[in-house]
């Protein structure tokens, strides 16, 4: 692992911030979004080494390019990605099927049958991970997040009974499917509170840019974000790709790339 990767906003308000700064904030100050100084690199070396790993090896590999030692040490991330990986119904996370002559991968094995469970498990983890170092006003959480659906059944599966973070998702009234609604709305941890919006998803995440936009209820609360304004989503999502590659190539290696559809 490198010591430590520093962050900079898309519109250049903010540079040289922390992961922990990058996974709490969600959005940056200047309202844009947090993406690495400098991108890390793979040889064809390491990439070969990575085929023979299991999903949360992967996982590590990847994720700690982008977490330096002084962010989180290697023994404490690696823990947080077996646990959230833990949830998951096979030890694939997401196997990769062949289908006449296509593959699919399939995201469909966590808690909530959503592909945003892999994300969304592990940023759980790290929220209450750096919150468990603060103290005060400033070791809590206030996660605001507008759902269509999968999304917010997700995020409350990620967050549910963890320490010092509260979670207020908001969703458009007789929007979103039956087992969705259900999904959200059953959850008994007292941190997760599920708002329906009369109106569409837009209202809803209007709702929640505006919060993010009013930097005086924002720090007051201690806002954070679970959409994918937050990186950490994006950098747990970077793992199927690469395992997909790796198993398809696996089946046959004269294939060299690999399209998404």
């Amino acid at each position: 692992m490198v010591a430590r990767t520093l962050y900079c906003s898309t519109r250049g308000g903010v540079k040289d911030a922390t992961f922990e700064e990058v996974v709490l904030g969600g959005l940056a100050p200047d309202r844009g979004l947090y993406v690495p100084q400098v991108m890390p690199k793979f040889t064809s070396e390491e990439l070969e080494g990575m085929r023979s790993m299991t999903f949360p090896e992967l996982a590590f590999a990847i994720v700690s390019r982008f977490v330096g030692e002084k962010d989180i040490p290697a023994k404490d991330l690696k823990d947080i990605i077996d646990r959230s990986y833990s949830t998951f119904r096979t030890a694939d996370v997401s196997p990769v099927k062949q289908v006449g002559s296509a593959w699919i991968l399939e995201l469909f094995h966590g808690p909530t049958f959503a592909f945003k469970d892999v994300a969304l498990q592990l940023l759980g983890n790290l929220f209450e991970y750096f919150l468990s170092k603060r103290s005060g006003l400033d070791g809590f959480l206030t996660i605001l997040g507008a759902t269509s659906g999968d999304t917010g059944s997700a995020a409350i599966y990620g967050l549910r009974g963890k320490a010092n973070v509260r979670c207020f998702i908001l969703y458009p009234k007789g929007r979103t499917s039956a087992i969705q609604e259900r999904q959200m709305t059953t959850v008994p941890d007292k941190n997760v509170q599920c708002v329906a919006i009369e109106g569409t998803f837009d209202d809803c995440q209007n709702i929640v840019k505006a919060a993010f936009q009013d930097k005086e209820f924002r720090e007051e609360v201690r806002l954070g974000a679970v959409n994918s304004i937050n990186w950490a989503r994006v950098l747990a999502q970077i793992t199927y790709y690469y395992w997909a590659y790796f198993r398809i190539t696996d089946f046959d290696p004269s294939i060299d790339k690999v399209g998404v559809v």
